[in-house]
């Protein structure tokens, strides 16, 4: 077996077992959740239905949580930070964030480290596209990183690594995203947590007039992920 197949193997691997754990997981009542200061932001899941592996190849149907998002440059951090809280009716909650991404055949994975010995391992698969998108994902809890980090490194191999602050804001349904990442400089994530009666279309609709409020062009939109900003060898804003 080459290289090449037997890493695109185990990618496989790593992502079923992680869409395996995410379904206890997002079906619990508190939901994977960001740890910063003890405070809990549970994304509610959105139920999507999946083929079945058995021989009668009937439909079954499970939980997997979905956002709507948007990402931008920032070109004024204080202005948006203003608008932000105030939108928000908070100063917000500020979250160091270091995610290590994995070579993966399909979809992106990576680790994302709160640096307090906690963390997620988190598989997303999103168009990138710019502005509203739906992206679906799965989340596995894990209380350390760096072993695990180590395991992924060694069976997939390291694509890069993205280091940032975010100030956490939350509006409605939807969370706020202002980063300052390492390398990159200011961005703006906004992500519209998808309710179970909701379209797709009426969330890119919030993401679109919360985009409006926040005064957020589309010239400023930008696709991807930072860590294909950071490949393709973007500059600090």
């Amino acid at each position: 077996m080459s290289l090449s197949r037997h890493s695109a193997l185990l990618c496989g691997q790593v992502c079923l077992l992680v869409r395996s754990s995410a379904r206890f997981f997002s079906c619990s009542q508190t939901g994977p959740a960001a740890p910063p200061r003890g405070k809990s932001f549970a994304p509610k899941s959105r139920a999507v239905t999946l083929r079945s592996s058995s021989h009668n190849n009937k439909p079954e149907s499970r939980v997997m949580p979905s956002n709507v998002e948007i990402k931008a440059s920032v070109s004024d951090r204080a202005q948006f930070a203003k608008k932000a809280a105030l939108l928000s009716q908070s100063e917000g909650t500020i979250i160091k964030q270091h995610d290590t991404f994995f070579n993966c055949s399909q979809g992106r994975l990576k680790l994302r480290d709160f640096m307090n010995n906690s963390g997620q391992l988190i598989f997303y698969e999103r168009p990138d596209t710019n502005g509203p998108k739906l992206s679906r994902y799965s989340i596995s809890p894990t209380s350390d990183p760096p072993s695990l980090r180590a395991v992924l490194a060694d069976a997939l191999g390291v694509k890069g690594e993205v280091k940032k602050e975010r100030t956490l804001f939350l509006i409605g349904q939807t969370r706020v995203h202002l980063d300052t990442v390492e390398g990159l400089g200011n961005y703006m994530e906004l992500e519209v947590v998808m309710r179970p009666e909701q379209t797709v279309e009426e969330g890119q609709q919030i993401a679109e007039d919360l985009m409006e409020k926040l005064g957020v062009s589309k010239e400023s939109l930008v696709t991807g992920a930072y860590m294909d900003l950071l490949l393709k060898g973007h500059k600090e804003t």
